[in-house]
């Protein structure tokens, strides 16, 4: 038995209390919802999750924000009141939370939890940008009080840990740039959270905040009182886009691999964990394995992170297509039924095409996932040591040099799209919109390509096509990521959803419940 480290063994301790969290303990009273109105719910949060689709860990947050924020915003300029049982009650019967699960002093806890932030929007209700953060943060704080994050906290502080000690900042970065080692930790906190979980802004937000405010759960309202939240909101924004963020960036996905491959060793069985782990031959068999499993899970995984990213912008697209594109092109009489065709299965195959083709791990990547997990696990006094360096600045003729190159394949790739299109009579209007949903479509794949990088611990060197490639479809990404931030803040089909079905299909799914809770109970008098 080889002796594995003390990290390592506190990182499986968590991972057995969080598989003790999930037993049902005796005598303590659950929340239950009816089964009928939770169907419904819960198809209404299917057909919602194609329209708004995020990846599976994201959409339970997606869900807290929208039920918080129809709870909250409305009622701006007056008296807010939130009712935690009601909202936990809607969270459960959407079906991203369990039935009979979740414990009823839990309704309590997240009343505190939103009184909370109602006491600190009270002040501030006409700073709407504001308040939809803070709706955000709100939304983290009671997803984390229903559910146990327990393992994913650990998982998260045991490669901070480790990322921190191995890396130091150069001596140009302290003494030119005045970066000092606190910033430096706080963005391996954040980039840490991102190559394991892929966590969003809203929840690495809220995880900064605890870090730098570490009562902030249970802080009283005396020291509500004394906090500046617009300074403590620009603080976040400013560590989520550091000068610090590329550079440590690349270093915790490069080695984030390990960590998911140990994840899922002591995940199959946190009791056995130590026992196996601690057998050296054991352990590389078992990394071999759940290497493998993860491999052959990658292709489902991104392929149907591919799908689900194409149909949400189709059905916009669709929808742009009906009730824009083609009224316009009639009213100019230019309708044609083959570029719609084409508007339509472009931008889909091109998506196809950017999933179909995810490269898998280069020759020799298992080799080096089995020895950097190796290294983490066991007590290596041998570190390697990764310095962040100082950005090479360019100068003023390079810049130029750079956005002329940008600007110039930026002018060709909109002159051959403008050429394909002109060739099937494409009508004018409809470019801007092709454009715009091929863009949208061409940010989604590459994200989709990069989250599929996951397992890769070897460096590859692109070649000279793929250079080429790359310099022209840049400026399409680029673009497609501008997009994107707006999609989210203005996704038509989604807003119509807010306005006209969500707050009804809601009043209808309590009364569904509330009427066979009714019927029930007539029965039991008979």
């Amino acid at each position: 038995m080889t002796q594995i480290s003390k990290e390592t063994k506190n990182l499986i301790l968590s991972y057995q209390k969080w598989q003790e969290s999930l037993q049902k303990k005796e005598g303590v009273s659950t929340i239950h919802v009816d089964e009928v109105a939770s169907k419904v719910a819960a198809f209404y949060e299917k057909i919602r999750g194609i329209i708004d689709w995020k990846e599976e860990h994201l959409m339970k947050l997606s869900v807290i924000e929208r039920s918080v924020r129809k709870r909250i915003i409305p009622k701006l300029g007056s008296k807010i009141k939130v009712d935690a049982e009601s909202l936990v009650l809607e969270l459960i019967r959407s079906g991203h939370f369990p039935n009979d699960k979740i414990e009823e002093s839990k309704i309590e806890e997240v009343q505190k939890i939103i009184n909370k932030y109602i006491y600190i929007i009270g002040s501030k209700s006409e700073n709407i940008q504001l308040i939809q953060w803070l709706s955000s943060i709100l939304s983290c704080e009671i997803e984390e009080a229903l559910m146990s994050s327990i393992k994913e906290n650990a998982l998260i502080d045991f490669m901070y840990n480790k990322i921190k000690s191995t890396t130091f900042l150069s001596k140009d970065l302290i003494e030119k740039e005045k970066i000092t080692e606190k910033e430096k930790d706080i963005q391996i906190f954040v980039n840490v959270q991102r190559a394991l979980f892929d966590l969003d802004d809203s929840l690495i937000g809220y995880h900064l905040i605890k870090y730098k405010y570490p009562n902030w759960s249970k802080i009283s309202e005396e020291e509500l009182k004394k906090i500046n939240i617009e300074q403590i909101k620009k603080e976040i924004d400013y560590e989520l886009d550091h000068p610090l963020k590329g550079k440590i960036s690349q270093i915790c996905y490069k080695y984030n691999t390990p960590y998911l491959i140990l994840n899922d060793i002591i995940l199959e069985n946190p009791f056995e964990a130590e026992n196996k782990i601690s057998n050296p031959a054991l352990m590389e068999s078992l990394i071999k394995k759940h290497y493998n499993k993860r491999l052959n899970n990658m292709q489902s995984r991104m392929t149907r992170a591919g799908f689900y990213s194409t149909l949400s912008i189709f059905i916009t697209n669709i929808a742009s297509l009906l009730f824009i594109e083609i009224p316009v092109a009639k009213y100019f009489g230019q309708f044609s039924n083959v570029s719609y065709i084409v508007d339509i299965l472009v931008p889909t195959a091109l998506m196809a095409i950017l999933v179909l083709s995810i490269d898998k791990p280069p020759k020799g990547n298992l080799e080096k996932v089995i020895m950097e997990t190796i290294k983490i696990v066991y007590n290596d006094e041998k570190k390697e040591l990764y310095e962040i360096k100082k950005f090479k600045k360019r100068g003023p003729i390079f810049n130029f040099f750079i956005s002329l190159m940008y600007a110039i394949s930026f002018v060709l790739s909109m002159s051959v799209i403008y050429w394909l299109l002109s060739l099937i009579n494409f009508p004018p209007f409809s470019y801007i919109v092709f454009v715009i949903f091929l863009s949208l479509i061409a940010f989604a794949g590459v994200k989709i390509r990069e989250r599929a990088k996951e397992l890769h611990m070897m460096d590859q060197k692109d070649g000279f096509i793929a250079t080429i490639t790359d310099l022209l479809a840049l400026p399409i990404i680029l673009l497609g990521k501008w997009f994107t931030l707006r999609w989210k803040r203005y996704n038509i089909i989604s807003a119509v959803f807010n306005a006209l079905i969500d707050m009804p299909l809601s009043i209808f799914v309590e009364f569904i419940e509330q009427w066979r809770y009714f019927l029930q109970e007539k029965k039991e008098r008979l």
